[in-house]
């Protein structure tokens, strides 16, 4: 049996754990480069790349968008032209800088509760009950929420800005 097999049969919650630690290595092993802003010159050039696409979802980039490393600062990327790609801000937030196999898992995972919540298995009802509940506390604590802005309205413009 290869590594690849072993990983697969490896229980869930050890692979993440074990992820999480090797990007903590990563990170402690690479020093962090001093973060620069990009020149307006610089910002064009990112996203002709993808003709105006984000990187992640492939949705049109309308509005502001992120210049996203495509090797992180914490795996030792640069901040070079070469090193960007343009994504939205949400789809950027949510990617972070996972390991290339915990991103994987982690969409797997996702696609797998999405069919759960639309079958409505118990399991399905139950994440759903959770997640609704986590989503009112992490928007409640969001500084727009704290500064009296309507956070709704934002969401529906970045959702209407990502496309279907």
């Amino acid at each position: 049996m290869n590594s690849s097999n072993d990983a697969e049969l490896q229980p869930l919650r050890d692979r993440l754990i074990d992820l999480s630690r090797r990007c903590g290595q990563i990170k402690d092993a690479k020093r962090r480069a001093c973060l620069r802003h990009l020149t307006a010159t610089e910002r064009t050039e990112i996203l002709r790349k993808t003709g105006a696409k984000c990187h992640i979802c492939g949705g049109d980039i309308r509005g502001p968008w992120n210049a996203d490393h495509v090797m992180a600062h914490s795996a030792g990327g640069k901040n070079s032209t070469d090193n960007y790609l343009p994504a939205h801000s949400t789809c950027n937030n949510y990617r972070w800088d996972y390991l290339t196999e915990e991103l994987e898992l982690i969409l797997k995972l996702g696609v797998w509760v999405r069919t759960q919540v639309e079958k409505g298995t118990i399991v399905g009802r139950g994440i759903e009950q959770r997640f609704s509940a986590y989503e009112v506390t992490r928007i409640s604590r969001r500084k727009s929420v704290k500064k009296g802005k309507v956070y709704k309205k934002r969401l529906q413009v970045e959702c209407a800005a990502q496309g279907p």
